[in-house]
Order: structure tokens, then C-alpha cells, then sequence
């Protein structure tokens, strides 16, 4: 049951990032283009997530999910070096290729070999970024 439901919301969310154009890089390209021709209507597609997330969350208080034995705690609020240089190199990637994970997993079906490089790149950061993050860790760590 747990798969079904998760292939109907994956499927909710595919369908919401292609009629949204999330998929469409130069719709998003045109959204970080705040000094050229800039294009706001993304803005709508993000609150159209931030909002019902942030009610989600608060209906979450007390209750006990259907699929599970809790609802994840919410994320440390902490603003540090981990959080700044991740997201910076994130919103970079994001900015100079026009996707973020969820469209560039998307585009595989019409993206054409940029995407697909975009992907695998994407995915091999993800795998080296544990180690390198830990090693910076270890490098920092007062001695």
C-alpha cells in the first residue's frame, strides 16, 4: 500500500512540476533573471508548495501519520557553514543549468544528453559529498 500511494503522489508531483514549467529550463532561467527579462511567475509555483506544506506541518502536532510510526522532525534551524556552502553550490547548479533534482529526473524523457549529464553529475555530487563533507569536518575540528 505504502508504494502504491508513494507512485500516486510521485506521479501528483511530476504532473505538478510539467503543467508548472519547472521543467522548462528557460521558464526557470527567467525566474534567477531578476536583471534581464525576468519572469515572476515561479513565484506562484513555489508558494503553491510552501504554503500547504507549512499548514501540513502544523496539522502534524499530535497526530500520528497512516503509513508510519511518526512524522520526521523538523529540520535544526542552526544557520551554519554546512547549510550556507550547500545551498550556495546548490542554487548555483540550479541557476547555471535551469533545474533543480525533482525536473532534471523529468527531463530525462525530453532534456536530451545535457540532462542526462546534468543528472549523473548531479547524482555523483551527492555521492562524494559525504566524504568531502567529513573531511572538511575532521579539518576543522579544533585539535
Amino acid at each position: 500500500m505504502r508504494n502504491l500511494i508513494s507512485f500516486a503522489v510521485g506521479g501528483l508531483f511530476g504532473a505538478g512540476l510539467l503543467i508548472s514549467g519547472m521543467t522548462d529550463t528557460t521558464k526557470v532561467q527567467g525566474w534567477l533573471d531578476i536583471f534581464g527579462n525576468w519572469d515572476p511567475t515561479l513565484a506562484f509555483v513555489m508558494g503553491g508548495a510552501i504554503l500547504p506544506m507549512a499548514i501540513a506541518w502544523q496539522m502534524t502536532n499530535g497526530r500520528k501519520p497512516v503509513l508510519a510510526d511518526h512524522f520526521p522532525a523538523p529540520p535544526d534551524p542552526k544557520l551554519g557553514r554546512n547549510l550556507v556552502v550547500g545551498s550556495t553550490l546548490f542554487g548555483m547548479g540550479w541557476g547555471l543549468v535551469g533545474l533543480c533534482p525533482g525536473p532534471a529526473i523529468a527531463s530525462l524523457s525530453f532534456g536530451g544528453w545535457g540532462g542526462a549529464l546534468f543528472l549523473i553529475t548531479m547524482l555523483l555530487g551527492m555521492r562524494v559529498a559525504p566524504a568531502l563533507r567529513m573531511r572538511l569536518d575532521q579539518q576543522s575540528a579544533p585539535v
